[in-house]
């Protein structure tokens, strides 16, 4: 086993000596690309991160009943509240 992860670990640092990394280069514009890109698509993750239905607490719809998620309390046996999330269909 030991023969093994020493063969790997030569050949990964024989592959990471022989490939050198290309210098950064920003010309034409290409930063101002990357940062609209970016701001784009952290608008549209942050908008799906934070939609809201209109509803203060989530509705959907089962089998064409009115449902939605309440939080409600309990104790276990040991005498700890905890919460809970019970759907709860009208």
């Amino acid at each position: 086993m030991l023969k093994i992860i020493t063969v790997a670990t030569v050949a990964a640092l024989a592959l990471a000596v022989t490939v050198t990394p290309k210098p950064a280069l920003a010309e034409n514009g290409q930063i101002a690309a990357g940062v609209v890109g970016g701001l784009a698509v952290g608008a549209i993750v942050g908008s799906q991160m934070n939609r809201n239905d209109g509803y203060g607490e989530r509705h959907y719809r089962a089998r064409y009943r009115e449902c939605r998620v309440e939080r409600r309390d309990f104790e276990d046996r040991y005498g700890r509240l905890h919460v809970r999330r019970v759907r709860v269909c009208d």
